[in-house]
């Protein structure tokens, strides 16, 4: 029996981004992060999404900057995180000396001014550079933004703000080697966000990991090539 899985979605999102992989794992628990999905901010994000998870060890699910939290989980709270799957996620969001794998500055802060002045073309703008090196037709891509974006519960401004001091701060890099829980680590080979060098660091970093990538892919594999991905997934965690 495989163990219970968990999702975490990334920065500015919500656990309905994962509208393709309910059906296929229905037993699983679909998180939304402090300050997203209608859910209140809070100012501890890793406990708060750790007091979430199942009683017993389980596999985290973790997107970008989800899958940032579901490292930090496992070290800070190794009992609980039997497994980790890291999508399209990195050990450091940003660039600085010694890490060229990084969000380039110019980029984050666009983010950043975005959401104070413009919060909803600001997500809005970012949700089509995740898909930025997909081949996918204008009118697919449309389908998916109606389908993967909860726009009744859009993310606070608060959790946006925080979300992104998150991935300016942490810095994992130094811990990867202290995680010993096994990882598959899936990414786009044309991520847009996170490059997928930064993907290739941290498989290659990590005690225990596989590597799966997506040709001709962005930033969401789980949406663009939701089959392939679904299927890597489901083989991967049955073998836990």
């Amino acid at each position: 029996m495989s163990l219970p899985m968990v999702f975490l979605h990334g920065w500015g999102q919500s656990r309905q981004i994962w509208q393709k992989q309910q059906g296929i794992f229905p037993d699983a628990t679909f998180l939304n992060l402090p300050g997203h999905g209608g859910r209140e901010d809070a100012s501890d994000w890793i406990t708060s999404i750790a007091e979430q998870l199942p009683e017993s060890p389980c596999t985290v699910i973790g997107w970008s900057l989800g899958g940032m939290l579901a490292m930090k989980i496992a070290l800070k709270q190794p009992e609980k995180v039997a497994a980790l799957v890291l999508v399209s996620t990195t050990p450091s969001f940003c660039s600085k000396e010694g890490w060229k794998h990084g969000c380039s500055d110019e980029l984050f802060q666009a983010f950043r001014s975005g959401i104070e002045t413009n919060p909803a073309k600001t997500m809005s703008r970012f949700f089509a550079l995740m898909f930025q090196g997909d081949d996918i037709a204008r009118q697919a891509y449309n389908g998916i933004a109606r389908m993967a974006v909860d726009r009744a519960n859009p993310p606070s401004e608060a959790g946006l703000r925080r979300g992104l001091e998150q991935l300016q701060k942490y810095d994992l890099r130094h811990q990867l080697g202290q995680i010993q829980q096994p990882a598959l680590v899936m990414h786009g080979e044309k991520d847009a966000i996170i490059p997928v060098s930064a993907g290739r660091y941290l498989a290659e970093s990590l005690a225990d990991s596989h590597w799966h990538s997506f040709s001709h892919c962005g930033h969401a594999p789980f949406l663009s090539h939701s089959t392939v991905f679904n299927e890597a997934l489901e083989a991967w965690c049955h073998k836990r």
